[in-house]
């Protein structure tokens, strides 16, 4: 048994503005899967809302308090709706709610079901009464008590105190956890820890009556004594008839699971990432009960907290084990999100939900074992942006932002990346498709995230492989243009990859290198990198004793002016960048594209001089680097 759908009306995030009618579509119509279900995305994108459209519904076992309230009406609406479908129910789940129940199919092929809803209206400030109800109608019939006992949820909230879950007070969260176990349900008279505690109780009596015998054989008074103080004041408040008893607790069972504290053996003083780990474990215990015939379901929110990086893998691949229950998490850690298998995610974005399995994207069968080992957590950002840029590699990765922090510092942007929450993400491959997909919906609705891809036309020009004698080779996929036009190149590459909200940006260049090589006002930036990039590997590979030629010396500008001027001299612009190319990149020295970048970056940004009209030239090289940047900066 576990929630196969749940559908939200006007429930805070999700809802629309008007009231809800018989004809209204449900404003989230969420499928989720009989085990692990990843809630992510960005704040305020409604995860959270989920979890507490559940618990309003089903309730907990530890008993928190949960009532309706006005912010989960959405906006000013005055009427909310939650549907929630049970599947798979086995037949002594079934029996709980017989009078309940659906069926789906006919004669032995027939499946139950179950169908709870929860209709709230309010009229004013006045929230109006309402029943959990349930049936195959819209409708329904009133939820007894009975049966909603056996649709409570576990629930464990976020930045939880497990701590003070753990630890011995009245109606522990342990407690309660041991409780429903069958090594104590059902047996509250004739548990072994029952004869275990009266002892300690007599002898904790004995002990305060001067009559408790120790291992040595010897009486001890102190208790008698403390028991005689105590008397004298007594006798004087009430009278000489008058005298105390120490009495230790009950010793029923409950109050006996009450004294109990959970702790790590050999951790004396553990810490709250450890604590988190316990009540999890403990609480799996409650879900995992043999004599139970309610739904087995574990909300957590964000699973992440307290526990670092490598604790947070631990915990996720031991409850993708988990066979017999379902688990409904939120989380705002890209470590989880690249942990867990994407057809187990749920991306929350644009006030709606998306699962990631096979029958929402436009994913292949085999994508999603390649996502799963390549999906890191550097990629898994992707998940928490609200607009994402994919490039090749490292290069591109660190010229990309620094190109918009210098387009925002020259106005020609509205906002940086930083502030639109956008994310580049270097998949270090040309594999594309098998990350824009994710986003990439076989039906209605899209994913409102804007996707740029930036990639290169990868093909050197004709004129190159003439000056240079390069010959083509397609084993290291060198192709060179020759007689087409690369427009219709670019355009074939576009069509495989335009759909919904992702979008390619192909250079009309041979790389992303070379566009800023062609570029009249970038390009000299970009020889001044490279002549660092050439300064470090000689400070790499220096093996000599003068320490100081070690480090990495600042160029000297006016040699480098000198030297870009010799270098450019009786050349035209695309001559620059071959030549660029060849001595420096490809073909020569074939420097470090990552290094350079590194560097190009930096004098980028401490360039106080370039204007926005040095850089928005006039059939610009790098303008499919600026649109690809403004497309997901405005949202």
């Amino acid at each position: 048994m576990h929630i196969s759908n749940i559908k939200l009306w006007n429930f805070r995030t999700f809802g629309t503005n008007t009231e809800i009618s018989n004809e209204s579509l449900p404003n989230l119509d969420l499928n989720l899967t009989k085990g692990l279900n990843v809630i992510i995305g960005e704040n305020d994108s409604g995860k959270t809302c989920i979890v507490d459209a559940i618990k309003l519904v089903l309730k907990t076992h530890s008993y928190d308090y949960i009532k309706v309230e006005d912010r989960d009406f959405h906006n000013k609406t005055s009427h909310f709706r939650i549907e929630i479908t049970f599947s798979e129910l086995k037949p002594n789940e079934a029996k709980n709610f017989t009078e309940w129940l659906g069926w789906i199919g006919t004669g032995e092929n027939a499946k139950p079901y179950l169908k709870i809803n929860f209709d709230v209206k309010r009229q004013g400030e006045k929230i109006l009464p309402s029943d959990i109800k349930a049936g195959v109608d819209d409708e329904g019939s009133q939820l007894n008590a009975e049966a909603r006992e056996y649709l409570k949820a576990t629930y464990l909230k976020p930045l939880r105190d497990a701590g003070n879950e753990l630890i011995a007070k009245r109606n522990s969260r342990l407690s309660q956890i041991l409780l429903g176990d069958s090594a104590f349900k059902g047996k509250e008279e004739s548990n072994d820890l029952i004869e275990i505690f009266s002892g300690l109780k007599e002898n904790l009596e004995n002990y305060f009556k001067g009559e408790y015998v120790n291992q040595d054989g010897v009486k001890p008074r102190e208790g008698k004594e403390i028991k005689i103080k105590i008397d004298s004041f007594i006798k004087g408040f009430y009278g000489e008839n008058y005298e105390t008893l120490f009495d230790a607790s009950s010793t029923d069972i409950k109050s006996i699971l009450e004294k109990l504290t959970l702790s790590l053996l050999n951790e004396s003083n553990p810490g709250l990432g450890t604590l988190n780990r316990l009540f999890m474990a403990a609480e799996l215990l409650h879900l995992n009960k043999s004599n139970w015939s309610g739904i087995r379901l574990g909300l957590i929110e964000e699973l992440e907290a307290h526990l670092h990086p490598q604790a947070q893998m631990q915990v996720i691949d031991a409850l993708q084990k988990q066979e017999n229950i379902q688990l409904i998490l939120t989380s705002h850690s890209p470590n989880l999100a690249s942990k867990v298998n994407l057809e187990n995610v749920i991306l929350c974005s644009g006030g709606y939900a998306f699962p990631m399995g096979k029958k929402y994207t436009m994913l292949k069968e085999t994508d999603y074992p390649f996502l799963e080992r390549f999906l890191d957590v550097t990629k898994a950002n992707l998940f928490f942006s609200k607009g994402i840029i994919l490039v090749e590699g490292a290069a591109e990765d660190i010229i990309i932002p620094a190109l918009a922090n210098k387009l925002f510092d020259l106005n020609v942007l509205s906002d940086s990346l930083t502030s639109s929450r956008v994310s580049v993400i270097p998949i270090n491959n040309t594999a594309f498709s098998r990350y824009v997909n994710i986003f990439k919906r076989r039906h209605y609705p899209h994913i409102d995230i804007s996707v740029a891809i930036i990639t290169d036309i990868d093909l050197r020009p004709v004129e190159y492989a003439q000056k240079y004698k390069i010959k083509k080779n397609k084993r290291q996929g060198q192709n060179i243009i020759t007689e087409f036009n690369p427009n219709e190149y670019i355009k074939a590459k576009e069509s495989k990859i335009n759909n919904q909200k992702v979008k390619a940006f192909i250079s009309n260049h041979w790389t992303l290198e070379y566009c800023l090589a062609l570029h009249p006002s970038l390009r000299i930036i970009l020889f001044k990198a490279i002549q660092l990039a050439i300064e470090e590997n000689r400070a790499d590979k220096y093996t000599g004793v003068k320490s100081i030629k070690k480090t990495v010396r600042s160029i000297d500008e006016g040699k480098i002016n000198s030297y870009w001027e010799e270098f450019i001299a009786d050349k035209t612009k695309e001559e620059v960048a071959f030549s660029i190319m060849y001595e420096f990149i490809i073909d020569k020295k074939k420097l470090s594209k990552a290094v350079i970048a590194m560097y190009f970056a930096d004098l980028l940004n401490k360039d106080t001089e370039l204007t926005k009209e040095d850089i928005l030239t006039e059939d610009s090289p790098i303008e499919y680097l600026i649109k690809a940047i403004q497309y997901v900066t405005v949202n």
